[in-house]
């Protein structure tokens, strides 16, 4: 007897850098999120899609909870916490090597007692502990939550993917596909390549400079090469920071650091395309786009 077909929404939430990125970007099998070292990376709500023979999982990565510092923070907050009351499964992501329930992880478990919603801890990086602290932060959590499943996992693992979408699976209720099983993203073109070009600075840059960043693509237009007939993109992006001294840091000496940034963007998004890409990338001050309602908006979560 042929098993039948479920489906559902699913949001995955916690603290900045426990790793939500690098599992979502695992489940899926693609890069949908992009990962660095530095806190607050994902700044809005991103769906990626899970196929499965039996299922198509629709996965939410929200950016980090954190002490918010501007508009766009209360607003990144803001749409972490607003998506659990949308889905039908939470996942609640936090490091093994926490010692005890901190502040930010607090806030998360009220929230999701309000959703009331099934949810999943997952235990990220247990291969930085030993098994009695699993077992203790085990504990302590259980004390809180009746959670669905507890899963001590390493995101980077193979088994721990499979592990974790095979819970998820459980708790779902039949239904349809709600995207082509084709699919893996609801980000647009335009969207991958704001966020990769942001990817690269906040890699390469200095960690004085990152947070200041937003990336728009003015024009990103399919053409055809006059030697070879063969489709390519043209895309201008505008890099906007802070401070005039930020600008120079991200042009850099003779335009070497804006230069490494685009050309590291170019050939990521070559790969994500399949084609050739041209990128051109300029660099602008604009000293409160934290607290302007008109570019904070675009990173509300809209259901």
């Amino acid at each position: 007897m042929e098993k039948e077909f479920k489906s559902g929404f699913v949001s995955i939430i916690g603290r900045t850098n426990v790793g939500k990125s690098t599992l979502i970007n695992s489940l899926v099998g693609e890069k949908i999120a992009i990962m660095t070292n530095k806190p607050q990376t994902t700044r809005t709500a991103i769906r990626a899609i899970v196929n499965r023979e039996n299922s198509q999982i629709v996965i939410i990565d929200t950016p980090g909870i954190h002490k918010p510092k501007s508009k766009l923070g209360e607003t990144m907050n803001d749409t972490a916490f607003g998506v659990t009351s949308d889905v039908d499964v939470i996942l609640f992501l936090i490091e093994a090597t926490s010692k005890n329930i901190g502040p930010g992880d607090r806030k998360i478990i009220e929230k999701i007692k309000q959703a009331n919603k099934k949810t999943i801890l997952i235990i990220n990086k247990i291969d930085l502990v030993k098994k009695e602290e699993l077992l203790s932060l085990i504990e302590l959590y259980s004390a809180e939550y009746n959670f669905s499943a507890i899963l001590p996992i390493s995101a980077l693992k193979q088994d721990s993917t499979e592990l974790v979408l095979e819970e998820i699976t459980k708790l779902l209720k039949p239904g349809p596909a709600f995207y082509d099983t084709e699919e893996y993203t609801d980000q647009t073109m335009r969207q991958l390549a704001e966020e990769t070009i942001r990817e690269k600075a906040l890699k390469l840059l200095d960690d004085e400079v990152p947070h200041g960043l937003y990336v728009e693509v003015e024009k990103m237009k399919l053409s055809k090469s006059r030697e070879d007939n063969k489709p390519f993109y043209n895309i201008e992006a505008t890099i906007y920071c802070l401070r005039e001294s930020h600008k120079g840091i991200i042009i850099g000496k003779k335009g070497q650091m804006l230069k490494k940034i685009g050309t590291y963007a170019r050939q990521d998004l070559e790969n994500t395309l399949g084609m050739k890409v041209n990128l051109k990338t300029w660099v602008k001050v604009k000293e409160d786009w934290q607290d302007t309602d008109s570019i904070v908006k675009k990173f509300k979560w809209s259901n």
